[in-house]
């Protein structure tokens, strides 16, 4: 009798091995400087290496994370500080450490919120700002802003003139105000394009060395009497939240002279000069001495600013005429002027029309 073979039993496969279980903390890390995006929003930055140039040079530890790490809060920035979590070639250091020109700055990794897309400036309005420059350097450049434009965006604004120079100059490493006027004010503004500049035009404010003239069309006959008004300024706010100014003892000393230039009926044209720099000081000065400027809709009374309109009034008659500055590095002196726009010539004008025919 024939034998069958035995049939061969399945060869047993041995279980693959698993993988190691791995030992190492479980987060989200991030390549030196890349952003990975998060939920609800949020942006995690890793680890940064910056090495401090010649602009950020002199600057301090806090200052210079502000600028680097923009939308994260004062209190994070100052909490990885103190914790040591910053380092300038690998040591750690305080919130008020000044760094130099090559220093290695570790910045670590940090949470933000993203930022809703901005409304980028159009070609019209960067053109506008471009043909507005009367002076530039390699230092700085000034700028004779137009009525309507703020200085810089926030408060419900998209952007002001210095997010549209950025726009236009998407080449410019930096481009900082170096002083501000009030989103009506016309006239020259600096704008630094080294932070060797701004801090040079910023120190040559606070020293007094900067001459600002300002001329203003008042309400009234302008005394020659006028010449100075010395009266403290103080800031407040108004029930709907907005911010103005008055005289009152508790405030800052403030101080502008003052020359009258021409007269008008019913109206002056003055040459300002403010000693100090507090905010709406010209308009509040003017306002204090029974002249307000007209078209201010805050500080002219009701029936003085319908007046203005009807007679053709369309801005606030207020603008920073004149600059008189040492130029950054080279200390050369120099004196600017800018011409009015034409809402504020045309109603010169006026005025002048009407005094010939009285």
């Amino acid at each position: 009798m024939a034998r069958h073979p035995r049939p061969k039993k399945p060869a047993h496969k041995r279980p693959e091995k698993a993988a190691p279980i791995s030992r190492e903390p479980r987060q989200a890390v991030a390549s030196a400087g890349r952003q990975e995006p998060r939920k609800g929003g949020e942006v995690h930055q890793g680890v940064q290496m910056v090495t401090v140039d010649e602009d950020a040079a002199g600057q301090r530890v806090d200052n210079f994370l502000l600028a680097q790490l923009r939308g994260v809060p004062k209190s994070i920035i100052y909490r990885v500080v103190r914790k040591g979590e910053v380092r300038v070639n690998k040591g750690r250091v305080k919130p008020d450490t000044r760094l130099k020109q090559g220093d290695q700055v570790r910045i670590p990794p940090v949470i933000r919120k993203e930022k809703a897309p901005q409304v980028a400036p159009g070609n019209r309005v960067q053109g506008v700002m471009e043909q507005a420059v009367v002076f530039e350097n390699e230092q700085m450049l000034v700028v004779n802003k137009p009525s309507g434009i703020a200085v810089h965006g926030g408060s419900g604004l998209s952007f002001g003139l210095i997010e549209v120079l950025r726009s236009a100059r998407p080449e410019a490493r930096f481009l900082e105000l170096v002083h501000r006027l009030d989103r009506d004010t016309s006239g020259l503004v600096m704008v630094a394009k080294k932070r060797s500049a701004l801090r040079f035009l910023q120190d040559e404010l606070r020293q007094k060395r900067i001459q600002k003239t300002y001329h203003a069309l008042v309400a009234g006959d302008w005394s020659q009497e006028i010449r100075k008004v010395d009266a403290p300024l103080l800031r407040y706010e108004m029930p709907n939240g907005e911010r103005r100014v008055k005289v009152d003892e508790g405030g800052k000393a403030s101080l502008t002279t003052f020359r009258c230039l021409r007269r008008f009926a019913g109206y002056s044209l003055v040459e300002a000069s403010p000693v100090t720099g507090r905010t709406h000081q010209i308009r509040v000065h003017c306002a204090f001495e029974g002249h307000p400027i007209a078209g201010d809709d805050k500080y002219m009374d009701d029936v003085s600013l319908k007046a203005f309109r009807g007679a053709g009034g369309q801005r606030l008659m207020l603008h920073a005429r004149a600059l008189e500055f040492r130029l950054p590095d080279s200390g050369e002196a120099l004196k600017l002027e800018a011409p009015y726009d034409e809402a504020f010539e045309q109603m010169l004008r006026l005025l002048e029309a009407r005094n010939r025919n009285q």
